[in-house]
């Protein structure tokens, strides 16, 4: 594998910012973070001419893009889909299914195992299960006729297929509490999702290991005075994650303000939520096998006007929550990749520091992605 220096750089990595850093990458690892290029050599180099250097994203919850949907029954649907993410700065991904039948999820799957393997684009950490067990009456867009209860062994089946890295369901319905005990034990994250749940029942969740949040406001427990639910529990609770999709839709900005003011900066995860409709115009597309519309990027359900997923790009969320919060970037730049590691206990990997993976993101004045590096390999 070639290496490559990088140089004139204005780097910002979790706690680090050096302007004209020269970073020097080989056989997929950051082999030398400094000040200048001075004694780094490498078969190619790059001039940064100043731009913005980042650790590459990590989107933990997204379901498709440029037409197609992670759950797509075509076969080249996932790397049109990775390679996409990649183009938005993404270099790690977990694609995000739907409240589907076991038969369309194990399918699903079985596509995404293959890309996992031999990846074009961003790299799979592993699938996100949003569903199917959910509570009916925080449906949003998912498909109200395969919401069931927490099944253990399906997920094991599932997960048999191509590793699950995080399910999302609702912590009250029956069977839930046991069900995230094992999931903690089989080393899948737990989230909160398409809820009801009180706060006194996400603590007893808590108990056995659940402490995040699937899009934090979204389809959950709204805060009152007299029972604070499950926006309540994320903003009270500086141990819980909270996923947050910042495309001043989902969250206008002062809630986006209002979650960065009160949680600690360590646990939030930008996500996108992304579906099909994502890098293509406004029209009529589809979230698991549901009508939507999308009309002035806002994607909704054509049968009740639901959001329905996004269709914002991961550089656009960074770019909202850096214009909206205006701290400091070595602070911000925790919501993008390292959070999202530290939440799925990977190591080495979203820094730029000497010995981590090399996935890196150069972005220019106005967040555009210029450059992107995935294993070391220019994508």
């Amino acid at each position: 594998m070639a290496s490559t220096l990088i140089k004139n750089a204005h780097l910002v990595s979790p706690d680090l910012e050096i302007l004209n850093a020269s970073v020097l990458l080989k056989d997929g690892f950051i082999q030398a973070v400094q000040d200048s290029p001075k004694g780094l050599k490498a078969d190619e180099t790059l001039d940064a001419q100043g731009k913005l250097m980042v650790p590459g994203f990590i989107d933990t919850h997204f379901h498709g893009g440029m037409g197609y949907e992670a759950t797509s029954s075509k076969k080249e649907a996932i790397s049109i889909i990775a390679e996409a993410k990649a183009k938005e700065g993404v270099t790690s991904i977990c694609p995000t299914t739907l409240t589907l039948s076991e038969e369309d999820l194990a399918a699903s799957l079985r596509f995404i195992e293959a890309y996992r393997k031999k990846p074009t684009g961003a790299k799979i950490i592993g699938t996100h299960l949003e569903g199917p067990y959910i509570n009916p009456e925080c449906i949003g867009a998912q498909n109200p006729a395969y919401v069931r209860k927490p099944d253990f062994n399906e997920v094991k089946r599932l997960n048999d297929i191509s590793p699950v890295a995080i399910v999302t369901y609702a912590i009250e319905i029956e069977g839930a509490i046991d069900f995230t005990r094992q999931l903690v034990q089989l080393g899948i994250v737990p989230s909160c999702g398409h809820t009801n749940a009180t706060m006194a029942q996400y603590k007893l969740g808590q108990e056995q290991g659940l402490d995040r949040l699937t899009h934090f406001c979204n389809q959950m427990t709204r805060l009152h005075h007299r029972e604070i639910g499950l926006v309540g529990a994320g903003l009270y609770n500086d141990s819980t994650y909270v996923e947050m999709i910042c495309d001043k839709i989902h969250l206008c900005p002062d809630m986006i303000r209002l979650a960065f003011k009160t949680k600690p900066i360590d646990k939030i995860l930008l996500i996108t939520d992304a579906m099909e409709a994502t890098g293509l115009p406004d029209g009529n597309y589809q979230l698991g096998g549901l009508a939507v519309v999308v009309a002035d990027g806002a994607a909704r359900l054509a049968s009740n006007g639901a959001l329905a997923g996004s269709t914002l790009q991961f550089n656009t969320a960074f770019k909202n929550v850096v214009e909206e919060t205006r701290l400091p970037l070595p602070e911000l730049v925790k919501t993008t990749s390292l959070n999202q590691a530290n939440s799925l206990k990977l190591k080495n990997i979203a820094e730029i520091k000497p010995g981590f993976v090399a996935d890196i993101v150069i972005l220019d004045d106005n967040f555009n992605v210029t450059t992107v590096f995935v294993d070391g390999i220019k994508r």
